[in-house]
């Protein structure tokens, strides 16, 4: 069971977050691998329109090309067929996405400063002007006194915060997220989820995130894109009508009905998996 119920039910009114003016669109986009008995095709004919400052998690089970479809978004690996198309000004030479996978990804001969500045340093932002925003950032996750630390002496949900901070300081338009908290115990999932979206919600990135929670996707997301099959494609795309901060406790019907709808559009596939009838 996963939530983010911390926060009151009706909390005071707050500020308007700046947002981003960063979307994107993907068309009919397939793409296949070349393998020892031919052609392997991961993705089939997905298309989707994510506007800016939204947050989208996508479900599925494990082999239906939700990292793949994450990596074309980056611009990492090419689509065979279609494409992906950014709304809005996106700067030559700026990252597409910032990319968090499960496995953290820190550098461990870098500082922890260092790390999240990397993206940055990559752009050719000058030292000091890159280590400043960088400490800003690790001052908002409570990790500014770890600054000078290296990532193995940190715990793994630290190590986590590094990988998002890194992200989120480096200037990407689009952060894509791939399991980023599935490695990680309960307590630190619940916490790191409720940091995200407090983040998150300062700077209003467009957020692509995969998880296989498909509760932790109700909790998070503005939508949720439920993929299938063996090549991937898009079963249905689920709006989730309720505010934030959400808590599972107050919100358990709409939840539960929300969950189960997605559950039952998955299970025939992932019994077929596990050979289960």
């Amino acid at each position: 069971m996963v939530g983010l119920g911390l926060a009151p039910a009706h909390p005071a009114p707050a500020a308007s977050p700046p947002e981003a003016d960063i979307g994107f669109a993907c068309d009919e986009v397939s793409c296949a691998f070349p393998s020892k008995r031919g052609s392997v095709t991961a993705l089939e004919g997905v298309s989707f329109a994510v506007p800016p400052s939204e947050f989208v998690c996508v479900v599925g089970p494990s082999g239906c090309g939700k990292s793949t479809l994450l990596r074309i978004i980056a611009g990492l690996i090419p689509p065979t067929t279609g494409r992906v198309t950014f709304q809005g000004d996106l700067p030559a030479g700026q990252l597409r996405g910032g990319l968090v996978a499960q496995e953290n990804g820190t550098f461990p001969w870098m500082t922890v400063l260092d790390n999240v500045a990397f993206g940055l340093e990559m752009l050719g932002t000058a030292k000091a002007p890159r280590r400043e925003l960088a400490r800003q950032f690790l001052d908002r996750v409570g990790l500014g006194q770890f600054a000078g630390h290296y990532p193995h002496e940190l715990s793994v949900g630290m190590r986590q915060r590094v990988g998002i901070g890194r992200a989120f300081v480096s200037q990407a338009p689009v952060l894509l997220m791939d399991e980023p908290f599935g490695a990680l115990d309960a307590q630190t999932r619940w916490v790191l989820q409720a940091e995200l979206l407090r983040v998150w919600s300062a700077d209003r990135k467009l957020v692509v995130f995969v998880t296989h929670d498909v509760e932790e996707a109700v909790l998070l997301a503005d939508r949720v894109l439920v993929m299938t099959g063996r090549p991937g494609r898009i079963r249905e795309d689920i709006r989730i009508p309720m505010e934030r901060p959400r808590d599972p406790r107050a919100d358990h019907k709409l939840v539960s009905e929300i969950t189960w709808h997605i559950w039952r559009l998955l299970e025939e596939e992932v019994r077929s998996g596990l050979s289960v009838r």
